[in-house]
């Protein structure tokens, strides 16, 4: 039986929403194993003027947690 864990973070992008949300999980993949699932919460961005100049994604990210070894 497993049991999972989840994680809410941010990712930042120049380019889009969708780079964003790359960017949360390729920066959690550095240090979190078994990422199984992810789910987006809510989309932002910052505007100057008329123009996008920063997208903003939050997404929870879903892992399962490593059965202990003892």
């Amino acid at each position: 039986m497993a049991v999972f864990n989840t994680i809410e973070l941010e990712g930042v992008s120049t380019e889009s929403w969708g780079d964003a949300a790359r960017e949360a999980l390729r920066e959690a993949a550095k240090t979190i194993r078994n990422i199984t699932k992810m789910d987006v919460i809510d989309t932002t961005c910052t505007i100057d003027g008329q123009a996008i100049t920063e997208y903003r994604t939050s997404v929870r990210l879903y892992f399962e947690v490593e059965r202990s070894r003892v």
